[in-house]
């Protein structure tokens, strides 16, 4: 083709004619007719881009979801099996990929247009360059359209979802394979057939973590420490074997002092595991750890800065000394265990451990000071990584770390870029199946779940929830509530299935805890940084810390106070499916009552009525009840009717929290007398519960004033809160309302263990078990009988002295232990007998010895380790009885 037939008319366009003198030229526009600089309505200006223009809007990415949730299902299935069942799923993902590979050939090769063809497809509906020029540009087609148009041409034939069903198939190979892997790790060596037969050993171990030290409330082992390690060399019969096997330590309080890193020496006894777990074996260490060298010289460092925060708030009360090590590093070894619950009941958790939020911010503050000093493209991402290492080293280079550290910088990228809101969701699912080959048994992995189904909730939920919000409301203020509210409801069903209750103030709690959670962190981390160089100036910084810490646990205390801060919700298959499709309907609803600002203003008043004002659960407590047994765990806490609102309360369990919840579910406000039978911690210790809240008349106790600690503890919260306290007599007979009971027991008191006594708490047959208050009490026809944790002993003493114990009740001694005496069960002829225990304790109570003796006595039981808190009614002379199911 010339040059001149170049500059020719396409065929199919008739020349146009030449302009007359009534036409002007293209030189000379009309009146009508808008000059360059005057453009009409229609006419985009250069400020104006036309819709062609505009960046086309794409969706999220999210080929690799399906690929993600086929890899962690299949890492939670094959961790529990053995190696070969892993190859074999391995060979047939992989027999079934190739399979797929093939037909996509093929089926590409029969359909798939030529590219002489493609080039005419994409020529052939194209103007010429003359034609285009007589065009308006509005109408001429952009580069993206011309793109997007033999992008479609090219693929409409495709077989749909061929690519992500091969990717299912490659990433389910690949998850097996590291499975086998694993799994062939944990049981190569000698370590699991040793813990199959309960061996002893000699053990060299490294610690991979820090040391935690635990206690069971309610049961009679002292506070042991946990601690992960990795076998090194293990010595049992007589034969050495050098390995590498993960295990679980479980330690006496002398293992508290080793540190992450170290090399010890030790003797125990190995134990199995249940399968799928991460560790091949669990050691019950009999000997204190003898150290063979110190941690690594970066570890030693790292600990250096650690400790020179804790010493930062030394000064501070002993809440805000735990909580700014947590906040700042995930160290938690000074938390008060009251403020772990609260932290639990608000959703505040995620706080005090290491989760990608201390990532993010600290990334948040550091990013925007470098750029501010000059640190531009390469240079920003050497100063993340860098902040990313140092971050992981002082948190711990353990699982969880390295876990959060990755949620964080997806949830980082997503919330701070468009591009990364639309790659979000292939960035989580990079990370997921990265993680599970790395380590597959994080598929099991509780935290895992909730790290990734958290940062799924932001990156996909949160932003537009937050446009949604930020139609009335600032952007600011959006982002803070549509960040916790999307992380919540995207983590509810899996804390529900752990912790059996839902939290109703979770949103709230981290919306008003929110503002302080960045200046607590990035100051905290300050205050460990100048600790290097000056002890004063971090004493500074860590006062400076303390004020947001402060206010942090002043929403957790005071958020948890709150009557319907949490509801109970079953923790089964049912009750979590439930709640899954209830969270999916919030889902997609919640983002029309988002957007408009009434709506939302009734959701918030309707759920500040039903926190402020619970309804409890439905059915419960039952109408007319008489006695309750409160689920308080291992221990006792009873409650005895008296009017609407008001109860005599016998015992209150271990722990604070459930005998408050307990009361709370009932109502009750007002408690005439409070006894409690003996000073063990099972039946005391949780009385601030009892009290939290509530008027008591008065404490009556026992008169044998042991343990001497525990009846010290118990005196100093009577004092405090202005209650009278008095010992019980024998033989006492007392009335309130409906209410009237004759105390049978104690008749003598023995005389108090004295400095060298072997007699402790945790003795069967104690002296002050067999002091304990028995009441024989009567209201609305029905007599029971009140034991507290009388032994045989004691039971036959009070069976000489009483010997008409007919009751229709029967609280059964000492939670079911097998010390029990046949004769004293059988004169109380009772038609329901009461046991309170807490599921899996470590007493095995209720023993099946009484349990069989309780039935052949022709009694029904009621457990509330089996059905929770326990309400007896009667209706015309028949006792009834109803549960609420087990606390979690």
């Amino acid at each position: 083709m010339s040059a001149s037939d170049r500059h020719k008319p396409a065929p199919d366009h008739p020349t146009p004619d030449p302009p007359t003198a009534d036409q002007p030229t293209a030189d000379q526009p009309t009146a009508d007719q808008p000059t360059a600089d005057q453009p009409t309505a229609d006419q985009p200006t250069a400020d104006q881009p036309t819709a062609d223009q505009t960046e086309p809007e794409h969706p999220i990415d999210a080929r690799l979801l399906l690929p993600a949730t086929a890899s962690w299902l299949t890492a939670a299935v094959l961790t529990a099996q053995p190696s070969h069942v892993s190859f074999i799923t391995a060979a047939s993902a992989t027999a079934l990929g190739l399979a797929l590979t093939a037909i996509s050939t093929h089926l590409r090769r029969r359909h798939l247009p030529t590219r002489d063809h493609l080039r005419h497809l994409s020529t052939r509906h194209l103007p010429t360059r003359d034609h285009l020029r007589h065009l308006s540009t509005r109408h001429l087609p952009t580069r993206q359209g011309v793109r997007h148009h033999l992008r479609h041409v090219s693929t409409r034939h495709r077989v749909p979802h061929l690519s992500t069903w091969l990717a299912i198939a490659a990433v389910i190979a690949a998850m097996a394979c590291a499975a086998a892997l694993q799994v062939k790790k944990l049981n190569s060596g000698p370590v699991t057939d040793l813990a199959a037969s309960n061996s002893t050993a000699k053990l060299r171990l490294k610690l991979t973590s820090d040391p935690t030290i635990r206690s069971t409330p309610g049961a009679r082992r002292p506070p042991y420490v946990v601690i992960r390690a990795t076998v090194q060399e293990i010595t049992s019969k007589g034969e050495t074997t050098r390995v590498r096997s993960p295990i679980l330590v479980i330690g006496s309080p002398a293992w508290q002092h080793v540190r992450l890193g170290q090399h010890v020496e030790t003797r125990g006894r190995l134990s199995p595991v249940d399968p799928g777990s991460d560790v091949a074996a669990m050691l019950s260490a009999r000997a204190s750890p003898h150290a063979l060298d110190e941690p690594p010289w970066w570890l030693r460092a790292a600990e250096h800065v650690r400790a020179g925060l804790r010493e930062s708030v030394a000064g501070q009360p002993t809440d805000v000394r735990g909580l700014v090590p947590a906040l700042v590093m995930g160290d938690e070894s000074a938390l008060p265990a009251d403020l772990v619950e609260d932290f639990e009941t608000t959703g505040l958790t995620h706080l005090s451990a290491v989760s990608g939020t201390n990532l993010t911010l600290l990334l948040a503050f550091v990013l925007p000071l470098a750029r501010l000093i000059g640190v531009r493209a390469r240079g920003l991402t050497v100063v993340g990584v860098v902040m990313v290492v140092v971050f992981v080293v002082l948190a711990r280079p353990q699982p969880s770390v390295l876990r959060a550290a990755a949620m964080g910088l997806v949830a980082l990228a997503a919330m701070t870029s468009a591009r990364g809101q639309r790659r979000a969701v292939r960035s989580l699912s990079v990370a997921v199946i990265a993680l599970l080959l790395l380590d597959t048994s994080l598929a099991r992995s509780a935290g895992f779940a909730l790290s990734v189904l958290a940062t799924a909730g932001i990156v996909l939920l949160g932003p537009g929830w937050r446009d949604a919000l930020a139609a009335w409301l600032p952007v600011r203020v959006a982002e803070a509530i549509s960040c916790p509210l999307a992380a919540q409801l995207a983590c509810t069903p899996v804390v529900a299935w752990l912790s059996g209750q839902v939290s109703m103030v979770a949103v709230a709690a981290n919306l008003f805890a929110g503002p302080a959670v960045g200046p607590a962190t990035i100051i905290g981390f300050g205050a460990a940084g100048i600790a290097l160089l000056s002890a004063d100036l971090a004493r500074l910084a860590g006062w400076l810390a303390s004020w947001p810490a402060r206010w942090i646990i002043l929403i957790a205390e005071n958020g948890a106070d709150l009557p319907g801060a949490t509801n109970h919700w079953p923790a089964t298959v049912l009750g979590v499916a439930v709640l899954t499709l209830l969270c999916l309907a919030l889902v997609l609803g919640l983002h029309r009552i988002l957007a408009h600002p009434i709506a939302m203003l009734l959701a918030i008043a309707l759920l500040a009525v039903l926190v402020l004002r619970p309804v409890g659960r439905v059915g419960w407590p039952p109408k007319d009840w008489v006695l309750v047994m409160c689920d308080v765990g291992q221990g006792d806490g009873l409650v005895l009717r008296v009017g609407p609102g008001s109860a005599v309360v016998i015992d209150t369990g271990p722990d604070p929290t459930p005998m408050d919840r307990c009361l709370r579910d009932l109502g009750i406000h007002h408690i005439p007398v409070l006894v409690l039978t003996h000073f063990h911690a099972d039946h005391a210790g949780g009385l601030a519960g009892a009290i939290h809240g509530r008027r008591i008349d008065e404490i009556e106790v026992t008169p044998y004033l042991s343990p001497p600690a525990e009846h010290r503890r118990v005196l100093d919260l009577a004092t405090t809160h202005r209650i009278p306290i008095r010992p019980i007599t024998f033989r006492e007979h007392r009335s309130i309302g409906p209410l009237t009971w004759t105390t049978l027991w104690p008749a003598r008191i023995p005389a108090l263990p004295g400095p060298g006594s072997t007699a402790t708490s945790t003795t069967e047959g104690s002296p002050e078990n067999n002091a304990s208050i028995t009441l024989l009490v009567e209201t609305a026809g029905v007599r029971i009988l009140l034991t507290g944790d009388l032994e045989p002993e004691s039971q036959r003493a009070i069976l000489a002295t009483h010997p008409d114990l007919t009751a229709d009740v029967l609280k059964v001694p000492h939670h079911g232990s097998a010390q029990q005496d046949p004769t004293f069960l059988a004169a109380t002829h009772a038609r329901l007998a009461l046991i309170s225990a807490g599921r899996d304790n470590d007493y095995g109570h209720p023993a099946p010895r009484t349990l069989d003796l309780l039935t052949r006595q022709g009694m029904t039981v009621a457990r509330t380790d089996t059905k929770g808190s326990v309400a007896v009614t009667t209706i015309s002379g028949h006792l009834a009885t109803t549960s609420n199911g087990p606390s979690p």
